[in-house]
């Protein structure tokens, strides 16, 4: 049955594709964002602001059956969430699957699996985030767990993507943590959006936990030797030691204590249970094709903290193979 759903956010790495694919479903879909970016055809457009409070407040009562809230991160913002959409069929938060407990104690994650992150401010908030909508009263929620999703950005240790694909364009070593054996999920966004739109109107969606991922892993040397052959160069990693790099720039205990360092395996039979079968692109280089696709019609980094970050990583490199001599 089609379903009157509305995305917040609506243009991002995840819920663009998600977006098309509600539509393909035949759902009546509208975005509220700051109309920054074009929407599929087909999708109605409320140009706005979450701190806006009486526009945001009139699309609690606009008659949603689903809304898709990609873009809460903090619990002030979920409070506010919970006021606003206590009327709507279903409200659908995108949390992360860097909530579950690190280091992990099991080497599959499921959705009993702790949440427990005590490295990562934005894992935290998250976590805060889902124990506020599970003790609200009167909203009807599903909470869902994308783990790394790819679409426009390069995956990366450290998140920040550009910098490592310039890093081996210009010959540059490129860090990966531990050995590099260390096997990790990646997700296309594509891929994630099947199983999420299957969720939509579902009676046994609500009040429950899900997380969709592939299931399929790599480990990170892989990862970025797919990256460079996509580039059409060879790759130089360096392997360095998690707590080490940490003592280079403390910011990144966050990305690597608190996700990138431990394994990322999951067991999707829950979200499979409810939303249907899904399947999901296998080969590396297929997975990767877009976002690399995407660097190549982008190639320039973004940020002033690049040539810091490129100092630190070539410090830590040539630091660590001193080690060897």
């Amino acid at each position: 049955m089609p379903l009157k759903v509305l995305f917040i956010g609506g243009t991002g790495n995840i819920s663009l594709p998600c977006v098309a694919a509600a539509v393909k479903a035949g759902h009546q879909v509208t975005v509220f964002n700051r109309g920054a970016s074009e929407v599929p055809s087909g999708v109605a457009s409320i140009v706005g602001d979450m701190r806006d409070g009486a526009a945001y407040r009139r699309l609690g009562k606009a008659g949603f059956d689903v809304v898709c809230q990609f873009v809460v991160f903090t619990p002030e913002e979920m409070a506010k969430d919970i006021e606003t959409f206590s009327r709507v069929g279903q409200y659908i938060f995108i949390s992360s699957a860097s909530v579950y407990e690190k280091p992990p104690r099991h080497p599959v994650i499921t959705e009993n699996t702790p949440t427990v992150n005590p490295y990562w401010t934005y894992s935290q908030n998250k976590i805060a985030c889902e124990a506020l909508l599970e003790a609200a009263k009167g909203i009807s929620w599903t909470i869902v767990r994308p783990s790394h999703t790819v679409r426009t950005m390069l995956p990366t240790m450290f998140n920040e993507g550009a910098i490592v694909a310039r890093r081996m364009l210009e010959g540059r070593p490129v860090i990966v943590c531990g050995d590099g054996s260390t096997p990790w999920t990646l997700t296309r966004s594509e891929d994630f959006a099947v199983p999420f739109v299957g969720l939509f109107g579902k009676r046994t969606a609500l009040g429950e936990h899900f997380h969709i991922t592939s299931d399929n892993a790599y480990t990170w040397d892989a990862i970025y030797r797919t990256i460079a052959a996509g580039l059409g160069v060879e790759v130089d990693i360096v392997h360095v030691p998690t707590d080490t790099l940490v003592r280079y720039h403390h910011d990144w205990e966050g990305p690597l204590m608190g996700d990138k360092t431990w394994p990322a395996l999951f067991d999707n039979t829950k979200v499979k249970q409810v939303a249907g079968d899904f399947g999901a692109v296998k080969e590396l280089k297929d997975v990767l094709a877009e976002p690399i696709a995407h660097f190549k019609a982008h190639p320039k980094p973004i940020g002033s903290e690049s040539d810091e970050l490129h100092r630190l990583m070539d410090l830590a490199a040539r630091e660590q193979r001193a080690l060897g001599h």
